[in-house]
């Protein structure tokens, strides 16, 4: 037969005090066949038993059978109730002998000696008090007179049946609990050799120790560089490198008032080599560490921080260098395109037409150079942190305006309807004023690219509490889900490679880029083939400000 296994501590454990039930059935079998056999071989002996005998006899028995009969259980309720059925059956049997002076007084202890054998704490007090409610019901039987059976050698033999079997049970019954107690010990014992086999065997060093270091217990395997000797003779911090003692030390603190901590050390006699403690408070106020070699995971740790140092200085540098090559592009480029521009406008005479084509591309796209330089050199300077904006207090609907106009030439050439959705009344911030109109061209710009013949796009600008809301909404081909999580960081473009083409990735980028500056945030919206919707809030708006009650709207329709 396969027991199950136990699944918990609970489960493993047996019921508190709990006996060996197929013992206390054997002992009460063995009982009740000797008390049988005893009977009838006295009956043979003697020519026959009187009836007060064999009803003694037979009351002694029936607690032994019923016990068979009942199929002993482990409830509490059941076993106190047998318990009882013994006191009974005792109390019988002597009263119907001679009370405590006849041959079964001695089962008067018959309730103490099954509740020792039943091994229940609870149960062995009742078991008590019941032995002497049965004595006490012998001696008034005596008292009252209850005779005794005759001849003088049956009630010997009588007597030396009950204390035989008085002794025996209560003999069997002490050296079961002896029996089960000693095993407890050494199961309790075995589990912990094995626990503390598992603890030696196990790769980490697993310790108890105080918050100066001093290494009361330990089990286990010590990183290379410590020896477990020294640890227990000279202390955790004693076995670190010199350097590193403090922050140690701090850790052991850290732990005893608030619980827990970590720290890692180069151990001093293998200092190429890196230990890592971890150490949690326990209950009674002591420290428990596991101590491990971490060689590994350090080196890992000091190639990963080289490398992030290595790329952020990297980065820095080509953002300085972005900056500086911007910075100096920017002057022939202006006169590239102002030269394009004289000659453009036939400025100092008439030129040949195929010469005014040629002027007219020049200076497009010398414009176009322009925009892209200026927005690598804003994008470089809030890289660099050394973008400062540039604070005042102004109407926010004049920027705005102002990229509007900007932008409907550009509108009117793609056959794009363009409105603006603005306060009646001034809406007073306190802002970056050139800040403000790029984003606003930068958002109208993508809008406009993206949205083909026939479709529209829409600025509103409104005031939401202590917020500036700035929004462009387009109908035009819209963004891939997968697209919108990537689009804001800088040189990062969407769709096909015709659309990517048309755009450096810088846009949105530098819109993000301003409105964190401002301490605000931008959020895109967009549906492929639908539109796209980017919004900016800014919180910038002056407190003494009140929202407006209505909204004007200018129309600046791109198509005729």
């Amino acid at each position: 037969m396969v027991e199950p296994p136990a699944t918990s501590r609970t489960d493993a454990r047996p019921p508190e005090g709990g006996g060996d039930r197929a013992r206390v059935l054997h002992g009460h079998a063995a009982f009740a066949g000797l008390v049988l056999a005893s009977g009838a071989a006295m009956a043979a002996a003697f020519g026959g038993l009187p009836l007060a005998v064999l009803a003694a006899l037979s009351a002694a028995v029936l607690p032994a059978l019923a016990a068979q009969v009942l199929r002993l259980g482990d409830g509490d309720r059941q076993r106190a109730g047998l318990i009882g059925l013994w006191a009974v059956s005792a109390a019988a049997a002597i009263v119907l002998t001679g009370g405590a002076a006849g041959p079964f007084a001695a089962w008067a202890a018959a309730p103490l000696a099954v509740a020792v054998a039943l091994d229940r704490r609870r149960l062995i007090s009742a078991g008590a008090a019941l032995s002497l409610t049965v004595l006490a019901a012998g001696l008034v039987a005596s008292l009252a007179g209850a005779g005794a059976p005759e001849p003088e050698a049956l009630r010997l033999w009588l007597s030396l049946l009950a204390t035989g079997t008085t002794l025996g049970a209560l003999a069997a019954a002490i050296l079961g609990a002896w029996k089960r107690r000693s095993d407890g010990r050494e199961t309790a014992e075995s589990a912990a050799a094995r626990l503390e086999a598992l603890l030696a065997e196990q790769p980490h060093f697993v310790m108890t120790l105080d918050v100066t270091g001093r290494v009361a217990s330990g089990f286990g395997a010590t990183p290379p560089g410590i020896e477990a000797g020294a640890l227990f003779e000279q202390g955790l911090i004693a076995q670190a490198h010199h350097p590193d003692r403090p922050a140690l030390q701090t850790a052991l603190h850290r732990a005893l008032a608030q619980g827990e901590a970590e720290a890692g050390f180069a151990p001093r006699r293998a200092l190429d080599r890196w230990a890592a403690l971890t150490v949690r408070r326990l209950d009674d106020g002591r420290l428990a560490g596991v101590l491990r070699d971490a060689t590994w995971q350090h080196s890992r740790e000091l190639s990963l921080e080289a490398a992030k140092s290595e790329a952020e200085s990297q980065a820095a540098g080509k953002a300085r260098f972005l900056a500086e090559m911007s910075h100096e592009l920017r002057t022939p480029l202006n006169a590239v395109i102002g030269f394009s521009d004289i000659m453009r406008r036939q400025m100092f005479g008439p030129m040949p037409q195929k010469y005014a084509e040629y002027a007219q591309a020049i200076h497009e796209s010398g414009g176009h150079l322009l925009d892209l330089i200026n927005d690598v050199l804003d994008m470089s300077k809030i890289e660099a942190e050394r973008y400062q904006l540039a604070l005042e207090t102004f109407d926010a609907r004049e920027p705005v305006s102002a990229a509007l106009r900007l932008v409907r030439l550009q509108a009117h050439e793609a056959e794009v309807s363009l409105r603006g959705v603005l306060p009646p009344e001034p809406l007073t911030v306190e802002a970056d004023r050139r800040a403000l109109k790029q984003m606003t061209l930068n958002l109208l710009s993508n809008a406009l690219k993206f949205t083909p013949k026939g479709g529209s796009v829409t600025v509103t600008l409104r005031q939401d509490g202590a917020a500036l809301e700035l929004s462009v909404a387009d109908t035009g081909v819209g963004i891939a889900p997968e697209d919108v999580q990537r689009l804001g960081r800088p040189y990062e473009q969407a769709g096909d490679a015709g659309q990517r083409a048309r755009g450096t990735g810088l846009g949105l980028s530098l819109v993000r880029a301003f409105a964190e500056l401002h301490g605000g945030a931008m959020a895109l919206e967009s549906t492929l083939g639908e539109g796209t919707a980017v919004t900016v809030r800014l919180p910038v708006v002056k407190a003494d400000r009140r929202p407006p009650g209505g909204a004007e709207i200018i129309p600046l329709e791109g198509r005729r």
